[in-house]
């Protein structure tokens, strides 16, 4: 169930193709959201095709490694990366949020090959993967629970009750990611000390001292350089069954990645791109390749 070693050029190159099914889909469909699927792009690849003990082949194994989109308005960066890793054909991102589609807008485990949780209601996620790493620690499993959410879903109460949990049963063997990309949908009157244009969710906290407050260990990178994310995830891997404490890696990212159009601004939360935006994203993702 291991992924084969992966040099970080190819995961760079991996990262540009997910965003273009992101933008693509969206744009064919209609629908989705951009933002958030392309500040989480690279922390996903890394996951999916470098560190995950997972199988395509056989996605309901129980001893792999599980993982939740707990932001699940970004469904489309997760189907794009598991099509990519094989779950699933790229071709039938095609149906992405159609009636009678396994991609549904929102993450659904009754349907996707390779989705461990359903999500989408803001703040769950994190609960869900404290019972999964809880219940493998129960049942002597050595299986790790990663989980994935949005900076401004922290927003949201049912959060810190998990953070709080999870120190207390010793959940070594999870790993909450938090992709601060530093803009919501929506947000208070922009000030001159906003990095975009709109105020940063915790852009007034600590994040990094909260967390340790609350007993977890911290990690802080870029949430764009592998070079930053791959030794954070072995880092938070090797706390497993050693540390009795919970990890959170801080990625910092931006918002819209990837693309001239869209990068750090919250107008692309979501959106559809035009004839023209479509074609010099293409120009964008892939001259990149072309010229390397």
């Amino acid at each position: 169930m291991r992924n084969e070693e992966m040099d970080i050029p190819q995961l760079e190159k991996l990262a540009r193709e997910g965003r273009w099914l992101v933008i693509d889909t969206v744009t064919a469909k209609k629908a989705g959201h951009v933002g958030g699927p392309l500040s989480a792009m690279d922390l996903l690849v890394a996951l999916y095709f470098a560190r995950l003990r997972i199988d395509p082949d056989h996605p309901r194994e129980p001893d792999r490694d599980r993982f939740i989109l707990s932001k699940g308005h970004c469904a489309i960066g997760l189907y794009s990366v598991l099509a990519l890793r094989g779950y699933f054909p790229v071709g039938e991102l095609a149906s992405f949020d159609q009636g009678d589609s396994r991609l549904q807008g929102h993450p659904d485990m009754l349907l996707t090959p390779g989705v461990d949780a359903s999500t989408g209601s803001l703040g769950q996620g994190l609960s869900a993967a404290c019972g999964m790493a809880l219940g493998a620690k129960r049942l002597g499993k050595d299986f790790h629970t990663w989980v994935m959410l949005g900076d401004g879903e922290l927003e949201e109460g049912m959060v810190w009750e998990s953070v709080l949990c999870a120190p207390r049963y010793q959940l070594d063997n999870l790993t909450a990611i938090i992709d601060v990309n530093g803009l919501q949908q929506y947000g208070w009157p922009a000030t001159a000390a906003d990095r975009f244009d709109r105020s940063e969710p915790t852009g007034h906290v600590d994040l990094p001292a909260v967390f340790r407050g609350f007993g977890w260990n911290t990690i802080s990178v870029d949430g764009h350089d592998f070079s930053q994310i791959l030794p954070a995830l072995d880092q938070a891997a090797a706390h497993r069954g050693v540390t009795a404490k919970p990890t959170v890696i801080l990625a910092r990212t931006e918002k819209g990645h990837g693309l001239t159009f869209t990068a750090g601004t919250y107008q692309w939360h979501n959106g559809v791109a035009s004839a023209d935006q479509l074609a010099a994203a293409k120009r964008e993702l892939h001259d990149v390749e072309h010229s390397a």
